[in-house]
């Protein structure tokens, strides 16, 4: 039976405590909701009143991985969920509102991954995303160059970004909006990726062809989508290690000549928020909040 324990007056059943998820750094599920436990102070601003899919991965990533994002069953009746809107009808989705609903929901271990709008106002952004995806054998080192590009053609626009790992091979750029219509930021969106392709043909893609992928960076415009979503800043990563999609300063990335130098682990992560507290608290800020041209 599942250890239960008591956490901000809710019972949360923890389970498998001992289990090794990630073979290769040999960290286990308690080390999971450890992390988590750990980071909540920073992560859970960014998931709060944002419908949550979860990436499951309940035998590590190297077994079964799966999204869900309906409410799972057996979700305990405290745990906040809201109905949303989407183009096969509405559903009810899980709201992580607070400490004791992280924990539920990192016990099932999970990716969390959100979309760019708030239960309030669905299909409003509130935030830009660029996914920034080298094709082998570029990396986050090509990454940065189109980092770079973004952000300076971002707040020309008046738009200040700020940038996070992926947690896999690339990065994000983020930045916060004044809410519109999550068409209109996949239009704009669209037009960045297509002016970088431009700017620099020999590194960027803004389609997702595969064929052309090798040596470039595509800039995934299309998680702006009311209907996508984006892995949330500081969660793990189904990945060989326990990867954190984890939030950067410029500086780290304009100085990034080498992939490690912007690849954190679980075990990074913690000491980097008590150093630079939450580098991505802007976008929670309505005062960061830019408008599109």
């Amino acid at each position: 039976m599942a250890p239960i324990t008591e956490v901000e007056g809710r019972r949360v059943a923890l389970s498998n405590l001992h289990k090794v998820l990630y073979p290769v750094a040999r960290f286990t599920k308690g080390e999971v909701l450890h992390y988590y436990a750990t980071i909540a102070g920073a992560l859970l601003p960014h998931l709060r009143d944002r419908p949550v899919s979860f990436l499951r991965y309940p035998d590590g990533p190297d077994g079964q991985v799966f999204f869900v994002k309906n409410v799972p069953a057996g979700t305990p009746e405290w745990v906040t969920t809201a109905q949303v809107p989407r183009s096969e009808g509405p559903a009810r989705m899980v709201l992580v509102q607070d400490l004791a609903s992280l924990m539920w929901a990192a016990n099932l271990v999970t990716e969390f991954h959100t979309p760019q709008w708030t239960v309030a106002a669905p299909g409003q952004a509130d935030r830009i995303v660029f996914d920034l995806d080298p094709g082998p054998p570029a990396s986050v080192v090509e990454c940065r160059e189109v980092a770079l590009w973004l952000r300076e053609r971002l707040a020309a626009d008046g738009i200040e970004a700020y940038a996070k790992t992926s947690g896999s091979k690339g990065l994000h750029l983020l930045a916060a909006l004044r809410p519109v219509s999550s068409e209109r930021v996949s239009e704009y969106a669209k037009g960045l990726a297509v002016a970088a392709e431009r700017a620099m043909p020999r590194l960027v893609l803004h389609r997702m062809t595969r064929s052309l992928r090798p040596g470039k960076v595509f800039v995934d415009w299309s998680q702006n989508a009311a209907r996508k979503t984006t892995a949330a800043p500081y969660t793990l990563r189904a990945r060989a290690e326990p990867t954190v999609s984890a939030p950067v300063t410029w500086a780290e990335v304009e100085e990034c000549r080498m992939p490690e130098q912007l690849a954190f682990r679980a075990d990074d992560v913690a000491a980097r928020v008590q150093a630079h507290g939450d580098l991505l608290a802007p976008l929670l800020d309505r005062r960061h909040a830019g408008r599109l041209p």
